[in-house]
């Protein structure tokens, strides 16, 4: 009996087996398709990919390889010692800086600077190439483009030290109240004007360059949906609102997403050498707060700690900004 039924399983193990490998087939096929044009497009660019060699290098060095400090949040970092902490200490420090009250202090500051510098300067790059695609003066377009650019490529230093002076008791800002009537204000040593003398820097220091992008992206819309535009009867306000913006909100979400994650990282070397001691109240932020406590005080284990908290949160407002990107409006990073 038991070789009657073997003599009967045979045949359908066998034609199991074959269809298997009849399904296996095409996937096999594409994999060496797949090879062979991976193999083609490294022997025909390969100087494109050789310029990819160097970021792809800076990335590990600085970015990936770093990776690997971060144990010692968990660890006793003794200087001189083991670079990845002497002792393990579990959650203490993560319960230090949750215990902390002035790193909660800190914290909100990080989170009301980043606010405002994502609700003023982010808008600001897609107003200006908005306004800039209206202009019909080719010299005109072509001046407020350099001149927008410009504060892009000046060191943070230069930019700190003409804030500073714009600023002063005897800058251009107090020269103007003095002219109205009004009396000089210290405005680089008065915590409650640091926001927004940080705010507006950062607006005229970046809006120039973020206008780049969205101006290649309005030469990809395509003529003729204008022209249909027109033919309708949309006004200029209408075709910006129904033509143009569509046609640059991916290159927009995308740029979103990207400012969303860098929230928590405002700019550490422009507030380093702005603020002060009497500004510590709305200055101080997690960079400025992690470069005295690791740095100045070399509690480093405590600054890493930190650090990791603070990349979390970043990694799930990337996330979250991407996958609501995704529901809502269709597009995202990946």
């Amino acid at each position: 009996m038991s070789r009657i039924e073997m003599g009967a399983d045979a045949p359908t193990e066998l034609a199991q087996e074959n269809l298997a490998a009849v399904k296996e087939a095409p996937r096999r096929r594409r994999r060496r398709s797949e090879t062979k044009s991976w193999r083609r497009a490294l022997r025909e660019d390969w100087q494109l990919y050789l310029l990819c060699l160097l970021p792809l290098l800076f990335f590990v060095v600085f970015r990936y390889i770093p990776m690997a400090g971060n144990i010692i949040a968990f660890r006793r970092f003794v200087p001189g010692g083991s670079m990845f902490g002497e002792t393990w200490v579990g959650f203490r420090y993560i319960q230090m800086f949750i215990q902390d009250p002035t790193f909660w202090q800190v914290f909100g500051n990080t989170v009301a600077l980043g606010a405002l510098t994502l609700l003023f300067s982010f808008p600001m790059p897609i107003i200006l190439a908005l306004s800039l695609n209206e202009v019909r003066s080719t010299r005109f377009k072509k001046f407020v483009q350099s001149a927008s650019y410009l504060p892009h490529f000046l060191s943070i230093v230069i930019i700190a030290g003409m804030i500073m002076q714009i600023v002063s008791l005897n800058g251009a800002v107090n020269q103007l109240i003095e002219a109205f009537g009004g009396e000089q204000i210290n405005f680089i040593q008065r915590a409650e004007w640091f926001r927004q003398i940080y705010v507006a820097s950062d607006v005229w220091q970046t809006m120039g360059w973020g206008t780049i992008l969205y101006l290649a992206a309005l030469t990809q819309i395509d003529e003729n949906l204008y022209e249909a535009a027109r033919i309708d009867g949309a006004n200029r306000w209408r075709q910006t609102l129904h033509v143009t913006l569509p046609g640059i909100a991916p290159t927009i979400i995308t740029l979103l997403i990207l400012n969303i994650g860098s929230f928590l990282a405002v700019g550490f070397e422009k507030i380093l050498l702005l603020y002060s001691p009497l500004t510590y109240s709305t200055a101080d932020v997690i960079s400025t707060y992690l470069y005295r406590v690791g740095l100045v005080s070399n509690n480093f284990s405590y600054a890493t700690a930190i650090g990791l908290f603070e990349a979390i949160i970043g990694l799930t407002l990337v996330l979250g900004a991407n996958a609501l990107s995704r529901k809502v409006a269709g597009t995202s990073l990946w």
